[in-house]
């Protein structure tokens, strides 16, 4: 029995009848354009997700999630849905899905699927209509406005939002045929639907209906703390110099109406199915918000994504892609703060370092040399796994892939965001090569098309993602040849795989889900700006982790009255953790990170 102190003002463990499976899965992300191409298109499909199930099985996955594979002119990747009730032809058709369904249950495992219902592509049936005239019954389906004008008479938007994949132009797209704009936060090939619309919130309801009916257990809600805007759209604060346009999100994100809406989808559609739900929620911080949502009375989402983790290099105020210098002072107090936040008020985290949107983990918090690349990898495993909520893991972080190579050029680059950005430096300074040097490696440090490269299965051509003759749609990263699932697979030595050592953490996480899922948490040496430490605990067993985010050794002394029984997992070769000692001093090399069972 530990001898960990109880925290004050909650009860100190959550009772069995709080468990539920939501909370203890192991969520597996797919970005399904670059995770198996069957067919010999360069483009992945269903069918290659339903090929790897057993992989996934094995690595100890319960459910996946996939980013939208819907009917889409994929100006933003299937983000922008033309049909919400059918599948696009490059991923397969609608039996493709169903037998990935019937084959996920025969697993014992469950799929997610990606809503995206603060938008739809412009080329949705509802947007054809709604641009059709001013008097279509559709037209208020989604939002427009008329145009503003300067005292020169010129024409102007509605108000200074900023595109929020393309900081430098409108968030509001003129319409020629009908003489107004409609708001397009992400792309003008997005526009907003009009959540105000009682029809609106039906036809969503019936999406969701849709899906569930046909077997899906639940939904990752793409921003959908955006749904509700300020009805006065008015200006946003002008925070950012040099721009025109600037961050509206006071004002379209966390809007009056967002809780009304989301009680309503529970009400009518949710509260009939048993079902995961997580809503991807930035620009919030809120915790009296965030408690609205996932708190267990609140009868809206199991959880959200918050943002606090990957904006950590966020300039804070700015836009997404300036670089902030960061240390684990302040990795710990975003860990620490949802964690004590969900255990204090009765609400549940997701747990993730990277997804379609984000760099790769180990570029971003660790180091991705190849001589500390796998000890990173291996850290951020040990973190995750051992943290309270639900756990999500994205394609090809279970191998430690790694971002693009300094040495692509910007053509090289997919994403709609990496190609708004780059043009906004080439226009701002077409001549200014240290202005667009600086551009280039702000992308290959935080663009999501680092996230996006096709996995890396095997060593033969093209990472054995599409056929050798074929041309992948996105270029392979070049480390493929060392860093795959193969050569991983053939050696399931957590000492020498990411793979294995995941695999590993995933089942630990299983067998001891009282304390890793479910127990409480503390941090220890909250002040120390290279060492993450913090222990978790039950009834029954109590744990200390202890994990060194920079690439120096560190002797650590603030373990103060704690006692380690025994270091059992650790991402350096484990037969060393017996001569680690237990005394008041522990030192820990570049990048290491450790796990001991407390007295």
């Amino acid at each position: 029995m530990s001898t960990v102190a109880k925290s004050p003002g909650r009860d100190l463990f959550v009772g069995t009848d709080k468990h539920r499976w939501w909370k203890e899965a192991v969520v597996y992300q797919i970005y399904p354009a670059s995770f198996l191409d069957t067919n010999g298109d360069g483009w992945g499909d269903v069918p290659g997700i339903t090929q790897k199930l057993d992989y996934l099985k094995d690595l100890g996955v319960d459910v996946i999630w996939v980013s939208p594979i819907y009917k889409s002119p994929q100006a933003d990747m299937g983000y922008d849905i033309a049909d919400y009730e059918d599948i696009d032809p490059s991923y397969g058709t609608l039996a493709d899905v169903h037998n990935l369904i019937k084959e996920t249950k025969k697993r014992d495992m469950k799929l997610i699927m990606d809503l995206v219902v603060n938008h739809t592509s412009d080329q949705h049936d509802w947007f054809l209509d709604s641009r059709s005239s001013k008097s279509s019954p559709k037209r208020d389906w989604y939002i427009w406005k008329p145009a503003n004008y300067d005292s020169d008479g010129n024409r102007q938007p509605p108000n200074n939002w900023a595109l929020i994949l393309g900081e430098a132009n409108s968030a509001w797209t003129w319409d020629e045929k009908t003489q107004e704009y409609y708001l397009s936060l992400f792309t003008p090939e997005q526009p907003d639907l009009n959540w105000e619309n009682p029809d609106v919130r039906e036809a969503v309801h019936d999406i969701l209906r849709f899906w569930l009916d046909r077997g899906a257990s639940g939904f990752r809600m793409d921003v959908i703390n955006l749904i509700s805007k300020v009805q006065s759209f008015p200006d946003a604060e002008a925070i950012v110099p040099d721009h025109k346009y600037q961050p509206g999100d006071k004002f379209f994100a966390n809007g009056p109406r967002l809780h009304e809406f989301l009680k309503e989808i529970h009400r009518k559609v949710l509260s009939k199915y048993d079902t995961l739900t997580v809503g991807e929620m930035p620009f919030v911080r809120d915790e009296d918000e965030i408690m609205r949502v996932v708190g267990a009375e609140s009868e809206e989402l199991n959880m959200i994504f918050a943002f606090d983790l990957v904006d950590i290099d966020n300039v804070p105020g700015d836009f997404k892609f300036p670089l902030h210098p960061w240390d684990a002072r302040d990795l710990k107090r975003c860990v620490s703060r949802l964690q004590r936040l969900m255990l204090d008020r009765d609400g549940w985290n997701s747990l993730f370092v990277e997804n379609h949107d984000q760099p790769r983990s180990v570029s971003r918090y660790t180091n991705d040399s190849d001589e500390w690349r796998e000890y990173g990898a291996k850290l951020l495993c040990l973190m995750q796994t051992t943290l309270a909520g639900t756990l999500y893991v994205y394609q090809g972080e279970e191998i430690g892939m790694r971002n693009v190579p300094p040495s692509w050029g910007s053509e090289e680059y997919k994403d709609i965001e990496s190609i708004n950005f780059f043009k906004k430096y080439q226009t701002m300074y077409p001549n200014d090569e240290e202005k667009l040097a600086y551009a280039r490696k702000v992308m290959q440090r935080k663009a999501r098309d680092n996230a996006r490269t096709p996995i890396q299965w095997t060593s033969d051509a093209h990472a054995g993602f599409t056929s050798p003759t074929s041309n992948p749609w996105m270029r392979v990263n070049d480390d493929y040849k060392e860093v795959n699932v193969a050569t991983q697979l053939a050696n399931p030595d957590p000492d020498h795989s990411v793979h294995a050592f995941w695999k590993r953490g995933l089942k630990h996480r299983k067998i001891h889900k009282n304390v890793f899922v479910y127990g409480d948490f503390e941090l220890v040496d909250p002040e120390h700006d290279k060492i993450v430490t913090y222990k978790r605990w039950s009834k029954d067993e109590a744990i200390l982790a202890v994990l060194n985010f920079s690439g120096e050794t560190v002797e650590w002394t603030g373990i103060g009255e704690l006692k380690v029984k025994k270091w059992w997992a650790g991402n350096y070769a484990e037969k060393d953790l017996g001569s680690k000692s237990t005394a008041k001093l522990i030192t820990l090399r570049p990048w290491e990170g450790m796990i001991g069972s407390l007295e």
